[in-house]
């Protein structure tokens, strides 16, 4: 039968697992924005583009992909930072773009939004560099199958595709006929290649006298989580993570360790995993960030890596094999009867948490102890976000409950991400909780901890999160400018200071009810009594908490060090 070319869009996206969509109104966007709500999708209506790029990511890595629409030019440009950073980090959006009608780009005409030259193709260019799929609806006939196309490359690869539709196509009708079936996955083909790697595979996990478990971030774009937490759990092996791939596993199991900081952890651990005769590390991300400085990176020759359609032995590569085939048989071929069992386990340190019992009540707030304080506040089913800056890598010192998700800089490093990325990431949870998809919990909390320089980048978004009443609490750690840079560099430069806002008055400005809860705190005891206020607790709707800090406070340990040590090498670098 034949359908509306928008109407084919917005069902295949439902059929996706999206149930709302992100973006801004845009006169080349109007028109498919009419078709949004009949096709049972929430308009989520955001404060500018690259807000809702920023929320569409968050949405996307909790829900499994997103979608924003923007207009063409002006609109698309002002998304293009957050999906690069989608890019980087593997959250599968789709950016679907409203264009001029084909007869104006046909003439060239020189229009609005353009640079007025009659280039229309310029942008997708652009985005050709920051998506892993793109297509340009032109023909009815084969629209249909193009929007297929992509959207199978963005669950392939957990990356943004970009698609443009022009205005005069949104109501021309399409056949409908491949709605009846899924977008086909690509399997992979079973081979004598992939047995044998199968075997090589096994024959080291039997025969490693140290053996431990590395767990990166990739491993969410890989779909292998599942199977990561029933091998750590068959094998009982040590198992560390990195920043990027905290909170993919359940923390409360006694054999997980944390995050691994390479040069900058224990001595103990350090000792420990460099001893290691085999490490399988499963989706690895060696960006500067996520590996502190390239030190966490195992050493080749005792590592077996899982990455995308490869298997990695030391230096040598095994192309075409499927790591989430490979991981899945592996955890089923294991034989629990021959590896290696810590029968008197290693003692390697775990994360800890700190009660208001180890501070001193009336002593000022400090980030050496506040981020292990606050992880008492987590339950189970929450999403963390710590923002670029401090907060962002205090919150990696967080023991976390199960199912506990946890979103921290890993190597866009955009500040200002992590609001609007809360507010995607809570309507996500909203509608997985609501569809009873949420591991049966139903009283999960969205909570942000964001800086003050930070949430000035996008605070906008906040009335995002207050028109659709979602359920996020905010920590706002007022440390008087960009600390984290000052402990880069600039100290006492006043590049690194920034305009003092009355920040628990945004809300009211942003449109909350006078009733919304909002409260301070510079001891310690004043941040116990909110902690423990039942609205902040378990209130449904935003809460908003300013935390006051010393300028120069910052996490001690890892960070400062790692942070000061890439810097001197830098400069070191420049020198030579």
């Amino acid at each position: 039968m034949p359908i509306k070319l928008a109407e084919y869009l917005f069902r295949r996206l439902s059929q996706l697992g999206i149930g709302s969509i992100h973006g801004v109104p845009g006169d080349y966007n109007l028109e498919l924005l009419d078709y949004v709500e009949p096709a049972g999708l929430r308009w989520v209506g955001n404060a500018n583009e690259l807000n809702a790029g920023y929320a569409a990511d968050g949405y996307a890595r909790i829900k499994g992909i997103g979608a924003l629409i923007t207009t063409f030019g002006v609109g698309e440009l002002s998304a293009v930072n957050a999906i690069a950073g989608a890019y980087a980090e593997r959250a599968p959006v789709v950016h679907i773009v409203g264009t001029p009608e084909r007869s104006s780009q046909d003439g060239r005409k020189l229009i609005h939004h353009t640079f007025n030259d009659g280039e229309y193709k310029r942008f997708a260019q652009i985005h050709a560099h920051l998506t892993v799929a793109q297509t340009r609806l032109w023909d009815p006939r084969t629209c249909p199958e193009q929007i297929d196309e992509v959207l199978k490359q963005c669950l392939i690869h957990s990356r943004p595709v970009y698609i443009e539709l022009p205005v005069d196509l949104v109501r021309k009708q399409v056949c409908d006929a491949r709605l009846s079936n899924s977008i086909p996955f690509p399997e992979a083909i079973p081979s004598s290649a992939q047995d044998e790697v199968l075997s090589r595979v096994l024959e080291r996990v039997h025969s490693a006298k140290q053996p431990i478990i590395l767990v990166d971030g990739e491993s969410r774009a890989l779909g292998i989580v599942d199977d990561l937490q029933k091998l750590t759990e068959k094998t009982n092996w040590p198992t560390w993570c990195t920043g990027f791939g905290k909170g993919l596993l359940d923390e409360t199991l006694p054999n997980f360790h944390g995050i691994y900081r390479g040069d900058f952890d224990s001595p103990a651990i350090q000792n420990f995993v460099r001893q290691a005769d085999l490490v399988l590390c499963f989706g690895p991300h060696h960006s500067s960030t996520n590996t502190y400085g390239y030190s966490n990176i195992p050493e080749t020759e005792n590592t077996i890596f899982f990455t995308d359609n490869a298997i990695g032995f030391g230096t040598e590569t095994v192309r075409d094999i499927s790591s989430k085939d490979m991981t899945f048989q592996l955890v089923k071929d294991l034989d629990p009867t021959r590896i290696t069992r810590y029968t008197r386990y290693p003692d390697l340190p775990r994360d800890y948490r700190l009660s208001f019992a180890d501070v001193l009540p009336d002593q000022a707030i400090n980030q050496a102890s506040l981020w292990r304080v606050l992880a008492n506040f987590l339950r189970e089913g929450d999403i963390v976000l710590g923002e670029t800056g401090t907060a962002g890598y205090g919150v990696r010192e967080m023991p976390l409950p199960k199912h506990v998700r946890l979103f921290t800089p890993v190597t866009w490093l955009s500040i200002g991400y992590m609001l609007p990325g809360a507010q995607g990431a809570a309507l996500a949870q909203e509608e997985l909780v609501a569809s009873s998809d949420y591991h049966g919990l139903n009283n999960a909390r969205t909570i942000l901890l964001i800086g003050d320089g930070s949430f000035q980048m996008t605070a906008q978004e906040l009335a995002t999160i207050i028109r659709h009443r979602l359920n996020v609490v905010i920590f706002l750690i007022n440390n008087d400018g960009y600390t984290i840079e000052r402990c880069i560099h600039g100290r006492k430069q006043g590049y690194n200071d920034i305009s003092p806002w009355r920040y628990l008055e945004a809300p009211s400005l942003f449109g909350a009810n006078k009733s919304t809860f909002r409260g301070s705190a510079r001891t310690w005891n004043e941040l116990k009594n909110i902690l423990e206020n039942d609205t902040v607790k378990d209130g449904r709707e935003l809460r908003m908490i300013e935390v006051f800090v010393d300028r120069e406070d910052a996490p001690s340990g890892p960070l400062l060090d790692c942070l000061r040590d890439q810097k001197a090498q830098e400069t070191l670098d420049r020198t030579v």
